[in-house]
């Protein structure tokens, strides 16, 4: 699998096929790994970066993984390349930005990437559609399982595995839940959620994860600390906790269709029309406007758009991605006119017209 290939494809976790997927884009687990026999990073020269990297380079092409592996040198890519693995959710900002030796392992379903010089050492990360943080337990367990047997990891009997963040120590373990919830913003209920979120110790951050803006509604629920608890114990703390916020979601999306559906339905269809003939649109407004498309395909005020393919243009319109499709650097302007007519093409193929 080439880089350029990504465009033509998409995540599993895009698809929108997992439980509760009207509500929730993705689950994902993350686990942060320091080898035994190396400084953390930020004790590590370029040479003991570059050790560490050749070392698991070689232990990530080499697992038996559901689906074929490819392995980045992320250090070799281009901004652009870059940044467009970051709004696949394949690799974190961190990663982007740092330097040195670094690199990713990616499966062909880009349901699992392996970071390579993160804050870390690795950061072993699975996705999956809708609420599944159960599968995404099994297989992250398998992969760390496998990991295992041919390095040693930094752990300590009293503290478990020892990280570069004292947050992280512990188990190591993130676990998180993207959900989309536009209603709650209209109505302004999501500070409700917001506050007792933080009561119980989690974390609500944007799309793409710490450091970054709630666009398109979109918001991650995950765990804040990890020390002194199971992996078992966090991961059923969320399971507890997401299906709560779902059935609040959805029972203010019905309120709003029972109070004043009309208005939904033209706030749902102007949003919809916009996307359809924008000649020029910012990110920021495509991820308004789809957000509503998005609710409105789910409670039938749109029936000739799949979700798969609003999934998808959430992610497509980012400006790398627009970038990689149009094999171009792109400035902002040009950017904004790219975007449109890419809406306008997706959505023309989407509900079967000609029209570009």
């Amino acid at each position: 699998m080439e880089l350029n290939d990504l465009t033509r494809m998409s995540g599993e976790w895009l698809r929108g096929t997992g439980p509760e997927s009207d509500i929730v884009m993705s689950s994902r687990i993350r686990l942060a790994r320091n080898l035994a026999q190396f400084p953390f990073l930020n004790r590590a020269d370029d040479s003991v970066r570059a050790d560490i990297e050749r070392v698991l380079h070689r232990e990530v092409s080499q697992l038996a993984l559901r689906g074929e592996i490819t392995y980045l040198d992320v250090n070799s890519l281009e901004g652009v390349d870059r940044q467009f693995l970051v709004e696949r959710q394949l690799i974190s900002r961190e990663l982007a930005d740092s330097h040195g030796s670094r690199g990713v392992g990616i499966t062909s379903e880009e349901n699992v990437s392996l970071m390579v010089n993160e804050e870390d050492h690795l950061r072993i990360q699975v996705l999956r559609s809708g609420l599944d943080l159960d599968a995404c337990w099994e297989e992250i367990n398998r992969i760390d399982d496998l990991l295992e047997q041919h390095v040693t990891y930094a752990f300590s009997e009293r503290l478990g595995y020892l990280t570069a963040c004292p947050t992280n120590v512990g188990t190591g373990i993130r676990v998180s839940v993207l959900l989309h919830l536009p209603a709650l913003v209209i109505t302004k209920e999501i500070q409700k959620v917001f506050q007792a979120l933080q009561k119980i110790s989690l974390a609500v951050r944007g799309l793409y994860g710490e450091g970054s803006q709630a666009m398109g509604d979109f918001y991650q629920i995950s765990n804040q600390v990890t020390l002194g608890k199971t992996e078992e114990a966090l991961i059923r703390n969320l399971k507890d906790v997401i299906p709560s916020i779902i059935s609040y979601e959805r029972k203010v999306r019905q309120t709003l269709v029972k109070e004043n559906r009309q208005r939904l339905h033209d706030q749902v269809s102007r949003a919809y029309g916009i996307l359809k003939t924008a000649q020029t649109i910012s990110s920021e407004e495509t991820m308004h406007l789809l957000s509503s498309v998005r609710m409105g395909v789910n409670l039938g005020l749109i029936d000739d758009l799949p979700i798969p393919t609003v999934n998808e243009l959430f992610i497509h319109t980012q400006p790398a991605h627009l970038q990689k499709l149009r094999k171009a650097h792109l400035e902002s302007a040009e950017r904004n006119v790219a975007r449109a007519s890419y809406l306008r093409q997706r959505l023309a193929a989407a509900n079967g017209s000609d029209r570009n």
